[in-house]
């Protein structure tokens, strides 16, 4: 929720206009979201007496069944759009049949929609709701561990646009947040490992005691679901759970006070100064754990260099990239794609670096006075100790899947669906400024900027397997590298 305050002075030629914006919002810890035992989530509905749910197919086949039961239960009308959801369908056309959705539910100006999903889910959804007569209130049910742990504590939405990714967004709100770890329960290791990696870049920059936990404890959070699968000790629960709230709490006080990102030196960004290069440069693209881990492990290395980081400590925080199976170097990642990397970069954070690394361990500071020749010798030195390490340094299922895109084969209604909605977007919006028509999401005689005239710029070809698209393209193909211009995030 948000409240703003202003005043208003008179000034010689006009007037001088002073506004505060209150920010507030909440999170609850409860395991068990969708049993009908806890009543917490139907309470932020019973004034209304019904709910419009947002999430994705994989997650609706999985806890639909659960949602309608728990809704029922507490009398509550639940209404799902169901979307396919990932890099491919972060899109225009995703957000406007999310709309959609909205204006024929009827919502209310101050009427929650339920966003149940990971990371992705809430982008599209959370922005969507941004839009929506300028501000309409949400509430958020991550469902994987970047979702719990880090996109939950930011309160940026976005969808990609042509070629970039995050272009178009907003910062909003939600009004709650339901942190529930039992949906862990259900992800492919992969994916717990490919969290775990935001847990490393916060207790290493800020939180000493959290990256001492994750050190001990690392194996055994990563295989049983930060303590939630079937089996898991009471040591290790109690272990991850500490290190679950230790590590959102350091990340909220961190981003509370910037949560506008009008300061650039942060702390939350360590791993995040190189990282989109290497999620997009493979023609499979690695996961976004893996990719700020290798940024993370070369940056380590940088600093430890400079002498901001001990080689005991430099060798700890590579050996626990190690033992979770996360990646510390690619063979893509070399000096032309740092140089690319850095130029990307220095537009995002207005001309300076900005390189968070540790000095010491659990603490953080900030690199603007590196040349290219030491970045250069950094990235030599960092493959030379990589040698000394399983796979050269490489991950364990490190390369998007199914789980990440969100094109498993689910159902083929909501393929149309989207392809429906794509149509739709191209029909509003394609025939604006550009040398070329568009219709129904399909680019004529040129390039455009209308809304997805071009495909999303999504052109990786990893496995030669077509198939359509959110935005109506028969052109992308599965698991390429999305088109973003020089991997740069926006």
């Amino acid at each position: 929720m948000s409240d703003l305050t202003a005043s208003v002075l008179e000034t010689k030629n006009g007037f001088h206009v002073d506004g505060y914006e209150k920010i507030s919002y909440d999170f609850t810890f409860l395991d068990g979201v969708f049993n009908t035992n806890n009543r917490q989530l139907a309470e932020c509905y019973s004034r209304w007496g019904r709910v419009l749910a947002v999430t994705d197919m994989n997650v609706f086949n999985m806890y639909g069944e659960q949602m309608q039961k728990y809704f029922d239960h507490y009398n509550l009308e639940l209404k799902v759009h169901k979307t396919k959801i990932g890099e491919k369908a972060k899109t225009i056309p995703t957000f406007l049949s999310i709309v959609d959705s909205m204006t024929e539910f009827g919502i209310y100006r101050k009427e929650p929609v339920l966003v149940v999903g990971g990371g992705l889910v809430t982008d599209v959804a959370g922005f969507a709701c941004a839009a929506y007569r300028r501000n309409t209130n949400f509430i958020r049910v991550p469902t994987t561990v970047i979702g719990l742990i880090d996109a939950s504590v930011s309160i940026k939405v976005a969808v990609n646009y042509g070629n970039y990714k995050n272009r178009l967004g907003a910062y909003h709100a939600p009004i709650h947040t339901f942190l529930d770890f039992t949906f862990l329960r259900s992800l492919p290791i992969a994916q717990i490992r490919n969290g775990f990696a935001e847990l490393i870049k916060i207790s290493s920059c800020s939180h000493l005691p959290t990256f001492d936990l994750l050190d001990k404890y690392c194996e055994q959070i990563i295989e049983t679901a930060f303590g939630r699968s079937d089996g898991a000790s009471d040591e290790v629960r109690a272990a991850a759970d500490k290190i679950n709230r230790e590590g959102i709490h350091e990340m909220l006080k961190l981003e509370t006070p910037n949560l506008h990102e009008i300061g650039l030196d942060r702390v939350i960004a360590y791993g995040h100064t190189w990282s989109p290069m290497h999620e997009l440069v493979p023609e499979t693209p690695l996961r976004h754990g893996h990719a700020i881990s290798i940024d993370m492990a070369y940056s380590a290395t940088l600093a430890n260099i400079r002498g901001l980081l001990s080689d005991e400590e430099h060798t700890r925080i590579l050996r626990l990239f190690s033992r979770a199976g996360l990646s510390m170097d690619h063979p893509q990642f070399d000096e032309d794609i740092l140089d690319k990397g850095t130029q990307a970069i220095l537009k995002t954070r207005d001309g300076k670096l900005r390189a968070a690394v540790p000095n010491p361990l659990g603490s953080c500071v900030f690199l603007n006075d590196v040349s290219a020749e030491e970045l250069n010798a950094a990235l030599r030195r960092h493959k030379e100790i990589m040698k000394q390490y399983p796979r050269n340094g490489e991950g364990l299922e490190a390369f998007v899947d199914a789980s990440d895109t969100g094109y498993t084969e689910n159902n083929e209604e909501e393929v149309e669906d989207l392809e429906a909605a794509a149509a739709k977007a191209g029909d509003l919006n394609g025939s604006m400024n550009g040398n070329g028509v568009v219709h129904g999401g399909h680019l004529i005689n040129g390039h455009t900027n209308g809304v997805n005239g071009h495909a999303n710029g999504v052109n990786g070809h990893a496995n030669g397997v077509a198939e359509k698209l959110a935005n109506g393209s028969t052109k992308g193909l599965t698991n390429g590298a999305n088109g973003f211009t020089n991997g740069a995030k926006a």
